[in-house]
């Protein structure tokens, strides 16, 4: 599909998407917790019914009544052979784990780029657990068999905080006992923040965090878990506004508002939050009140930015970037190489053709801004984010833009095109479409 983006000037207000790092951790939760979860502003995208599939492939029986999901479960129990992780990073690097709870051989999958990422990880720490794993040299699939029995390790932090995520979940759940995860240059810690927090709503075991180096569980049970009447247990839990598809909604309000986005927590774990500081730090006119985030378009300076803990605001970034007058320094360009796309490069590329100049020094991203955007074709290069930062840098290029394979937006943010033309934007889709697809 192409989307094609004339020159716009946004107005009015729009309420932000459900978190998909919220609602997949919640999904997780919902699974191993036991008892009946009822989770508030389910997310939709492709990653969401993905993790959606998933549980119920372990055993978790839900249904989704307009605004709530209601999730039943007895822990994992596999009902299938296989599950299909989709092109979802975290749903394969979280449940892994869980699915390493059974004794069930289970083949864990997906699609598209997921294919291509290392799962090496799962290889070195899983039979150190009691876990047999068969990948393909590294890779996807995993052929695994528990049950998962935790111990005492050491992992390595410093390529995704998502496999922490996922041992952090089967830890809890197996009840373990006076043991630790180590773990070694850690990166993302918001993102692990976020999963405490989850893990905490749903009386799930807590580990002591030590300085994020350690996570120790001690031999006290789960604060409030009620292990002998676990059907008459029940959850609450509120999917989160997105702050990583909400980035692009505060970026395209600075470049081309004026607009309010509601439904962002400006408490929030969510590591994406920290779009807010980078909008300061480009002097953009942006407010917040009781009624959301109030964005004008106006002049903006380069400014410098460390994105090691968020990188996928990378995209956004460049975007903003784009119209600030100056060189622009972003840290943390080693964290693009296994995403959707090699982030780095892609942006490099596609943003050149639109006039923006970019150098990748390193672990430095330079982005030359304030020369103005050039309407052109680009591709998403099937990456999500890729799509919606060449969209939101359309919005003020010097004539219409382009995007081939825009239909990625629906792996994160669905509505994503369909939010940016109640806010006024000038767009076209070509070729089958559906929105809630």
């Amino acid at each position: 599909m192409k989307v094609t983006i004339q020159p716009s000037t946004l107005s009015g207000n729009i309420l932000a998407a459900a978190s998909k790092s919220s609602m997949q951790r919640a999904c997780a939760a919902a699974l191993v917790s036991k008892g009946t979860s009822i989770v508030h502003n389910p997310g939709h995208s492709n990653d969401d019914k993905a993790a959606l599939d998933t549980i119920k492939r372990l055993g978790a029986e839900w249904k989704i009544d307009g605004e709530e999901l209601t999730v039943t479960s007895d822990g994992v129990k596999p009902v299938a052979t296989e599950i299909n992780c989709g092109e979802s990073g975290l749903s394969i690097r979280m449940f892994t784990p869980l699915v390493a709870l059974s004794e069930k051989e289970i083949i864990i999958t997906g699609e598209g780029s997921l294919l291509t990422r290392p799962m090496d990880f799962f290889d070195e720490i899983l039979p150190k657990l009691g876990v047999s794993i068969q990948s393909s040299n590294g890779k996807l699939p995993l052929k695994i068999k528990g049950p998962l029995v935790p111990k005492n390790i050491e992992i390595d932090g410093s390529l995704s905080s998502q496999f922490l995520t996922g041992l952090l979940m089967a830890y809890a759940a197996s009840d373990a006992k006076d043991v630790s995860i180590k773990v070694n240059n850690l990166k993302s810690k918001p993102y692990v923040d976020l999963t405490l927090d989850v893990m905490k709503q749903f009386s799930l075991k807590l580990p002591e965090n030590r300085n994020y180096e350690e996570f120790h569980f001690t031999s006290e049970p789960a604060h409030g878990s009620r292990p002998d009447s676990y059907r008459d247990t029940i959850h609450d839990y509120t999917v989160e506004g997105d702050w990583s598809g909400g980035a692009f909604l505060l970026v395209a309000g600075v470049i081309a508002g004026s607009i309010t986005v509601r439904g962002l927590d400006l408490m929030s774990t969510q590591a994406d939050k920290a779009i807010v500081d980078a909008l300061m730090k480009a002097n953009a006119s942006i407010a917040m009140d009781t009624k959301g985030i109030k964005l004008h378009a106006g002049e903006m300076n380069a400014f410098d930015f460390d994105a090691t803990d968020c990188p996928d605001l990378f995209p956004p970034l460049v975007a903003l970037a784009s119209y600030c007058k100056g060189k622009t320094t972003i840290r943390g360009v080693s964290r693009l190489a296994h995403k959707e796309s090699n982030r780095g490069l892609t942006l490099q590329e596609e943003f050149g053709k639109m006039g923006v100049k970019i150098e990748l020094l390193d672990d430095v991203m330079i982005v030359h801004g304030g020369n103005g955007v050039k309407g052109a074709t680009v591709h998403s290069r099937h990456d999500h984010r890729i799509a919606m930062a060449c969209a939101v840098a359309a919005l003020k290029a010097g004539s219409e833009t382009t995007i081939e394979e825009a239909q990625a937006v629906k792996k994160s943010y669905p509505d994503f095109y369909e939010h940016l033309q109640k806010l006024g934007a000038t767009l076209s889709l070509s070729n089958k479409f559906t929105f809630h697809e």
